[in-house]
């Protein structure tokens, strides 16, 4: 696999751990989206790179942001687009790929939902 085969917005860490933080929402959260403090405390990044780099998720399309209002003041939030859904599912598929000796270049458009078997027989996604 070369570099250029992964996609370098998700290649980075910071933004990797928010793409992959906000896709673990729990389903029973009602608001379904992250605010910046819990993102900040999920993800451990300092206010400014946690900006930084969730602005530049947002110009990629990965990401929403939205404000909400909290009693007095308002919040920001974001939530996973299709699109960062996507490029996440395939980012992980070609890094799979590659543990299990393939080509690094499986279609994941299709979505990935039916589990294969494992060595030990149990099943994995």
């Amino acid at each position: 696999m070369k570099a250029k085969d992964l996609d370098e917005i998700l290649a980075a860490p910071a933004r990797l751990a928010i793409i992959a933080t906000v896709a673990t929402l729990p389903v029973q959260r009602a608001e379904k989206r992250w605010t910046f403090t819990a993102l900040r405390r999920e993800t451990g990044l300092a206010d400014g790179n946690l900006h930084v780099q969730a602005r530049k998720l947002i110009e990629a399309g990965y990401l929403h942001r939205h404000q909400i209002q909290q009693g007095n003041r308002q919040v920001t939030c974001f939530d996973l687009s299709d699109r960062g859904r996507r490029a996440l599912r395939v980012f992980i598929g070609r890094l799979r790929d590659a543990l299990e000796g393939g080509s690094g270049f499986s279609d994941l458009s299709a979505d990935r939902r039916t589990p294969k078997p494992s060595e030990d027989g149990s099943q994995v996604w």
